[in-house]
């Protein structure tokens, strides 16, 4: 507050958050603090600055938005005086001069700043208006402490009309957009899923066909080791039997003696396939005897002389081997 005391006293009060110049004929400016001051009436003049945060309202102030949006805006600008000098003798009336500045400060920053931004997020052109009316009063020994825009509308019924309309095509616009987005996001889900399965297929395939292969080695290499048991098998039976064959003569069995066990032993084979075909039930196969005397071939298919034949090679056999 900015007043100069007219009451005739010898002395005056300056109050508490306030802050008083004495000027003696108009000139050199003296500096009050709070408390009882000499005046001197007709010699001297005071003037009184309060230094409190102070506030001035801004009302139905019309413009237009950076859309060319005709709006009545309305405000209060909240100042605090820094310098009192400066606030009594740097500028006439401070306090009209500062709800002036705030005044085409709002209409001016109100230009900057689209309908949508303004009803969005006030606290943009708040600190918009804040730094522009700060830089100008801050001269005069007076700083803005905040802008608070409290009231923004359109400035008619008609107006407002079509900025709901303008709204309205906007959410459908977003909400189409949202919805768009939102089956894509869907389509790229089922094109990941897909992929995934056939990537999963796919190893799974690998993996039986991994399986199948191992399984196929581990096979042949149980039947390469189960013939080669047989070759084993064989080579002991052909050496027991060569050695049954010379135990008489007590000679170590040679090639020819062991070529001759062999033979023995394929005849024992075909004799068993020969016993087991002729036990079967639908054994429809015989043999004879004087057909293969007729042939010249050895008597091996004799059964009766065949089985003597082979009872004794067995006597030998285990007699070889108790000894």
């Amino acid at each position: 507050m900015l007043s100069s005391l007219g009451r005739r006293t010898v002395v005056t009060i300056i109050n508490q958050g306030h802050e008083g110049w004495r000027l003696s004929f108009g000139r050199n400016p003296t500096k009050l603090t709070p408390g009882l001051r000499l005046f001197i009436p007709f010699y001297h003049t005071i003037q009184v600055v309060d230094t409190r945060e102070t506030s001035v309202a801004i009302n139905e102030l019309g413009g237009f938005t950076a859309d060319n949006v005709p709006v009545v805006i309305s405000g209060s600008l909240f100042y605090r005086v820094r310098d009192s000098y400066n606030a009594c003798f740097s500028v006439h009336d401070f306090q009209t001069n500062v709800k002036n500045i705030g005044t085409s400060a709002m209409r001016s920053v109100v230009g900057h700043f689209t309908y949508d931004d303004v009803v969005g997020d006030r606290n943009k052109i708040n600190m918009k208006l804040h730094d522009t009316i700060g830089n100008t009063i801050e001269k005069w020994g007076v700083d803005c402490t905040r802008f608070e825009v409290q009231n923004f509308k359109p400035h008619n019924r008609e107006v407002e009309k079509q900025l709901e309309l303008q709204m309205q095509a906007e959410r459908e616009r977003r909400k189409q957009l949202l919805d768009t987005q939102a089956q894509v996001n869907v389509a790229e889900g089922q094109k990941q899923r897909t992929i995934l399965e056939s990537e999963g297929e796919l190893q799974s395939q690998l993996n039986r066909a991994e399986g199948e292969k191992r399984g196929q080695i581990l096979k042949s290499e149980g039947f390469l080791q189960a013939s080669i048991n047989e070759g084993v098998a064989l080579a002991r039976q052909i050496d027991s039997v060569a050695e049954a064959l010379t135990l008489e003569s007590g000679e170590k069995p040679t090639a020819e003696i062991k070529l001759k066990a062999l033979d023995a032993l394929l005849q024992l084979r075909r004799l068993e396939q020969l016993k087991a075909i002729a036990e079967g039930e639908a054994n429809s196969t015989y043999f004879f005897g004087d057909e293969s005397r007729r042939t010249g071939s050895l008597n091996f298919y004799d059964v009766d002389n065949a089985e003597k034949w082979k009872q004794s090679l067995r006597e030998r056999m285990g007699s070889t081997i108790s000894s």
